[in-house]
C-alpha cells in the first residue's frame, strides 16, 4: 500500500542498472508472485531475465517519489521490439508460441509488446495509464501500425480457464488478415464451451485486466492458446491494428484498467 503521492516518469532503459531494475520487478511479479520460472532466472539476485532481453527496448515507469530501494523507482515495465530493429535471422519472442506469418505478410510496421507488469502497490489504473501514455508516444514516434504480443492467464488448468478462453474465441478474435495461430505442436483450442452455454458475465470477469484493456482499445486475439508450463501461464496472442482504432481508442492513456 502506498504511503505517498506518486510522481510518475516514463523512459526507456539506457543503463545496465535500469535494466536490472526492470528484471527485478519482473521477478517480483512473474516469479515470486505468480510462480513462473525460466532457464536464466536468477533466484539469488531475484532477476527474471531471458535470452531475448538484449534485443529489446525496455520501457520503464518510475515513481520519482518512491523511497530508495533496489528497484531504482521502477514500478512498471514493458518490453518492446520493432520489426525494423529485429536482427537478421532472429525471431520475435512470440514466434516461439505463435505463427506470425499473417502479420509479417502485411508489410506494415510492427511492434511486439511483452513482459508487461506493474508493482503490486500501484495497480488499479493510474500507473498503467501512465505507462500506456509513454507507450502511445513511442507508437506515434515510430509510426507503428500493428501491435502484438502474448498476454497471460495465471495457471495452466484449462478447466478453470475454459470460460474466459471460450469467450475470447467466440467474441474477440482478431481480423482474419491479422489472425495469428498458435504453433501446431502446442496448439490448444480456446473453443472449450459453446457460446450458448457460457455465463458471459462470469467469463468476462475471469479475463485478466490487461487483456480486457486491450480488448477495449479494439484489440483481438489469435487462434488457439499456448500452455506455458515453465512459466505457469496460459497465453493468448493479442493483436491490435492502430488504423482500425477509433480516435478515442488511440488515446492509450485514457484506457481504464479494471
Amino acid at each position: 500500500m502506498l504511503t505517498h503521492t506518486p510522481r510518475f516518469d516514463v523512459k526507456l532503459a539506457t543503463t545496465a542498472e535500469e535494466l536490472r531494475a526492470a528484471q527485478r520487478l519482473r521477478y517480483e511479479v512473474f516469479v515470486a508472485e505468480l510462480g513462473g520460472g525460466g532457464d536464466l532466472v536468477d533466484h539469488d539476485a531475484r532477476l527474471e531475465r531471458d535470452a531475448f532481453d538484449p534485443l529489446y527496448e525496455h520501457l520503464l515507469l518510475r515513481d520519482l517519489a518512491r523511497p530508495a530501494d533496489d528497484l531504482c523507482g521502477v514500478v512498471g515495465v514493458y518490453r518492446l521490439l520493432r520489426d525494423a530493429a529485429l536482427p537478421a535471422g532472429r525471431a520475435f519472442y512470440s514466434e516461439g508460441e505463435y505463427d506470425l506469418a499473417p502479420l509479417r505478410a502485411t508489410g506494415r510496421r510492427l511492434l511486439e509488446l511483452g513482459r508487461s507488469c506493474v508493482h503490486a502497490d500501484y495497480r488499479g489504473g493510474l500507473a498503467m495509464m501512465a505507462l500506456w501514455g509513454g507507450l502511445a508516444e513511442y507508437v506515434e514516434a515510430h509510426g507503428i501500425e500493428v501491435l502484438f504480443g502474448v498476454a497471460s492467464f495465471h495457471g495452466t488448468d484449462l478447466d478453470a480457464l475454459a470460460a474466459p478462453l471460450s469467450l475470447l474465441h467466440h467474441r474477440h478474435m482478431a481480423p482474419k488478415d491479422l489472425r495469428v495461430r498458435a504453433q501446431p505442436d502446442h496448439f490448444q483450442t480456446m473453443n472449450l464451451i459453446s457460446e450458448a452455454q457460457l455465463d458471459i458475465v462470469a467469463a468476462n470477469r475471469a479475463i485478466p485486466p490487461l487483456i480486457k484493456a486491450y480488448l477495449r482499445l479494439g484489440g483481438g486475439v489469435g487462434e488457439g492458446a499456448f500452455v506455458d508450463h515453465a512459466f505457469n501461464t496460459t497465453d493468448v496472442c493479442l493483436v491490435m491494428d492502430t488504423t482500425r482504432m477509433s480516435e478515442k481508442r488511440k488515446a492509450f492513456h485514457i484506457a481504464r484498467v479494471s
